[in-house]
């Protein structure tokens, strides 16, 4: 090869014209296309083309240093001279474009990227989930802590399942126009859901016992919209039945969940109440001493055992089982839990209400 300027790379399809390691002019005049291709680059992309186009596996010079191999044994040390030189020149010109681009590449992303931090940016509110929402999950997840089920149905309800199953007797007021939503025709016998009752009626055909179950959601009566009363509420109403119930049990299970809403010092007291589907029944108050005023006794809902009359209609034996119920209103638990003097507030889509409770996670 000592007598050759150059040579084709027969295994390239552009068919590369490979200097002679022998040849210095040959090398040199590769070197010099090599650096004036690294001096054309304007950025790092084209600079990485440049690089693997003269130094790469398929490079000429690459190709021109791996024939030293096949020279003559006399040839060999001027040839590894030569092109040693050559890959140093490279290497040195390659070095200095690299820094010289990575220099100007970051100046300016220092000018592109800048951020005036005295221009007034863009705010926006943090928003808030609607306390009602927030407050039923909390009582949800309390129950859940205890091994209950979250129980849900339709908020269009059949009248049985809504009055006959909980012993509501046929000419018992609540079953009138005045206090109920019947749906036309009557004679279909549909209502919207006085209170979530219906769910624990359902519970306890669907899946027997012993049943343990938490009902939230949705509840409509005709009431006037007014500071106290809304057409629609919520309640979360409990159902436990099973082999040996008693009001203990529903005072430990009532206790309990005051405690767990309200703090360690809050208390519950029972009184003698009326309710179709309890007996014996009774109206719940709790003592609230952080209420606004100071501690006092606030009506909180409704409970009892479970009339056997609801048992025999879900199809249960009252000799073997028993059970407790409860109910309370979640705007209801909200007003005098938060101090929110008018029901009004919760209802009329201000999102300042909801902001004022914040976020919980």
């Amino acid at each position: 090869m000592s007598d050759q300027s150059s040579v084709t790379d027969p295994q390239s399809p552009d068919r590369v014209e490979i200097p002679s390691p022998t040849d210095a002019e040959a090398v040199q005049a590769s070197v010099q296309v090599a650096l004036d291709a690294f001096d054309a680059a304007t950025t790092l992309d084209e600079l990485k083309t440049a690089r693997l186009a003269h130094t790469g596996d398929k490079a000429p010079l690459t190709l021109a240093n791996r024939a030293i191999g096949s020279l003559a044994k006399e040839d060999k040390a001027t040839a590894g001279k030569t092109m040693g030189q050559a890959r140093g020149r490279i290497n040195q010109a390659l070095a200095a474009r690299t820094q010289v681009l990575e220099e100007e590449y970051a100046a300016r992303m220092l000018v592109e990227e800048t951020v005036d931090v005295t221009t007034a940016v863009r705010r926006r509110r943090v928003g808030a989930r609607h306390p009602l929402s927030v407050l039923q999950e909390r009582v949800s997840d309390i129950f859940i802590g205890m091994g209950w089920e979250i129980a849900e149905g339709p908020e269009l309800e059949s009248e049985w399942f809504n009055f006959d199953a909980l012993n509501f007797l046929p000419d018992h007021p609540a079953r009138e126009m005045q206090d109920t939503f019947f749906v036309e025709p009557a004679e279909a016998h549909l209502l919207l859901r006085t209170h979530t009752s219906p769910v624990q009626v359902r519970s306890m055909i669907e899946r027997g016992a012993p049943v343990y179950v938490l009902c939230p959601g949705r509840t409509f009566r005709t009431d006037e919209l007014d500071a106290t009363h809304t057409p629609v509420f919520h309640q979360f109403e409990g159902l436990a039945i099973d082999r040996g119930l008693t009001m203990a049990d529903l005072r430990g299970t009532l206790e309990y969940f005051a405690r767990q809403m309200f703090g360690p010092e809050a208390e519950i007291r029972l009184r003698p109440n009326f309710f179709p589907f309890t007996e014996p029944s009774a109206e719940m108050d709790i003592w609230h001493p952080g209420a606004k005023g100071g501690p006092q006794w606030i009506e909180w809902g409704g409970c009892g055992m479970v009339h056997p009359n609801v048992l025999r209609a879900a199809g249960l034996d009252p000799e073997e089982f028993s059970g407790f119920a409860f109910g309370m209103g979640i705007e209801r638990t909200l007003m005098f839990r938060n101090d929110v003097s008018d029901m009004r507030d919760m209802i009329e889509g201000d999102i300042r209400f909801s902001q004022h409770f914040g976020m919980e996670i």
